[in-house]
């Protein structure tokens, strides 16, 4: 099956794709930034990098640090954070509904697979 993949180019030079918006919903999943970038196979630097790019894309941050007690901190999205999750997905969704039957009709038009 094809699968759609979708990267968003904002005016503003931002991007957001499906690697930034697994890692916050890795985030809200571990509340780490280090967990999600591991359980991504990527450093926390790198994770605290995309992190930035994306708190610096918008008006307001998607992540933010949580100061903590005994357990130490943490981190989480934001309500804004949440729905530019949510919002990503929606067009995912939305874009894949419409596309079905061009990409369905694009699928029966391949050929054999070749390795390259």
């Amino acid at each position: 099956m094809t699968r759609l993949t979708l990267r968003l180019d904002f005016a503003n030079g931002s991007q957001i794709g499906p690697g930034k918006i697994r890692l916050l919903e890795a985030i809200a999943d571990t509340g780490s930034i280090a967990a999600a970038g591991r359980s991504m196979g990527m450093s926390y630097r790198r994770a605290w990098l995309l992190v930035d790019q994306i708190n610096r894309a918008f008006t307001q941050p998607a992540v933010t640090g949580q100061t903590g007690g005994s357990g130490g901190g943490g981190t989480a999205l934001t309500d804004w954070g949440r729905e530019l999750v949510a919002l990503y997905r929606q067009v995912e969704a939305e874009s894949r509904q419409a596309s079905a039957a061009a990409l369905a009709r694009m699928e029966g038009m391949l050929g054999v697979a070749c390795s390259q």
